[in-house]
């Protein structure tokens, strides 16, 4: 036991902020993901040939079986990123880092449950595995290390933590506290014919000190993708849950939907025409996809004016499904409006979610049909159900 109980405490050091001296990158002149304790672990043992799936040496343990399973993307959240190597290790299911035989010394605090997985031609990649336990009498929540090491990149460097969305150990707290590097690590797997199954995709270089990106001088609105989005509580004007101030990401966000805010100087006709649009999406995708206008008036805020411009909107769309919401800015603190970092000087910002998480996003995007045929691409590309072809 004095093994195990020294395997738990040194499990997770892998992945503080104690550093060993800085390896300068080709690229930056820095470590790229800053300092990381133990990252040459992940080559310790690591195959020469690796797959898109793996399944880990804890899968016969009895503990309830998990499927990870996504895409890991390019710094812009859409290209899929190849041949990128994804190294995870866990506790077992009663929470510790369990030795074996054969485990290398050198690697006797990550335990024996870990591996690895190699992105395919279009970015996928599955772990089949179970789901940890958390540490026996320690407030952390069960979660799994994950380190990437992508071609191109000198170092490895570590993403948040997956943890899960169902912990009670989870609070608010921990999870304002989320680095989002990589984007956000919490996972809500699914029951799928006894496997939890929980679809999480990963943008490569999101939050990760001195990564090298592209010149980011165009405009923002919005948090990145592959972040989590933020809930809200903004009043509900027209559609199903009039009078209310129901959170769309809490009501409505295991599924997929879109989130339209404009701003200060909306374009009606415009603003018709994706209500509209999105109306009819509504109707199509439901009961999985969930349509929300948000209007930000800021300085023209008047609560009585803007009800009624949104229900006269609604009243003469013959809304049925989308739901025309109202906060008095994107700063107002009170709806929370304001964590999602929304500019309401931009014409529009359109952020389509899934599973919580931003799967794509658009700003000044004008309505029109080629606009419309990109929206539902990418709906289509993030549906409801999408576990990948590389999984068994």
């Amino acid at each position: 036991m004095s093994l195990l109980f020294t395997s738990l405490l040194l499990g997770c050091q892998g992945q503080q902020s104690i550093a060993p001296a800085k390896t300068p990158s080709a690229i930056t002149g820095e470590r790229v993901g800053g300092p990381f304790e133990n990252g040459e672990f992940m080559y310790i043992g690591m195959p020469r040939e690796m797959d898109a799936v793996d399944t880990s040496a804890g899968w016969t343990l009895p503990a309830p079986k998990l499927l990870i399973t996504g895409v890991i993307y390019r710094r812009d959240g859409r290209t899929p990123a190849p041949g990128v190597i994804l190294y995870y290790y866990h506790t077992d299911h009663r929470g510790y880092y369990t030795d074996s035989l054969g485990l290398d010394r050198r690697v006797v605090r990550h335990g024996y449950i870990r591996g690895w997985v190699k992105t395919d031609e279009q970015g996928r990649y599955a772990i089949y595995t179970i789901k940890p336990g958390p540490y026996p009498g320690a407030p952390d929540p069960a979660h799994i290390h994950p380190t990437i090491k992508e071609p191109g990149i000198d170092q490895e460097y570590y993403i948040d933590e997956f943890v899960f969305d169902d912990d009670p150990r989870l609070t608010g707290e921990r999870r304002k506290a989320l680095l989002n590097r990589g984007g956000s690590g919490i996972l809500r797997p699914e029951l799928k014919n006894g496997l939890l199954v929980a679809e999480h995709s990963i943008v490569l270089g999101l939050n990760i000190p001195s990564y090298p990106s592209a010149n980011n001088s165009g405009l923002k609105s919005g948090l990145d993708i592959g972040m989590a989005q933020p809930s809200f509580m903004p009043d509900h004007v027209y559609g199903p849950d009039k009078s209310s101030k129901a959170c769309p990401v809490c009501k409505y966000g295991r599924y997929q939907g879109i989130l339209y805010f404009i701003g200060v100087r909306p374009d009606w006709q415009e603003v018709e025409k994706w209500v509209a649009f999105m109306e009819a999406e509504s109707k199509k995708r439901k009961p999985y996809f969930k349509a929300y206008l948000i209007w930000g008036p800021g300085e023209a805020y008047d609560p009585e004016k803007c009800v009624a411009k949104l229900a006269s909107l609604g009243k003469a769309l013959n809304i049925e499904e989308m739901a025309l919401t109202l906060v008095p800015s994107f700063s107002d603190t009170h709806s929370e409006i304001h964590l999602s970092e929304i500019n309401g000087k931009v014409d529009n910002t359109l952020i389509l979610y899934r599973q919580r998480n931003i799967a794509d996003k658009y700003i000044n995007l004008k309505a029109g049909t080629q606009s419309f045929a990109q929206v539902r691409a990418s709906l289509d590309l993030h549906g409801p159900y999408t576990v990948h072809s590389s999984v068994r």
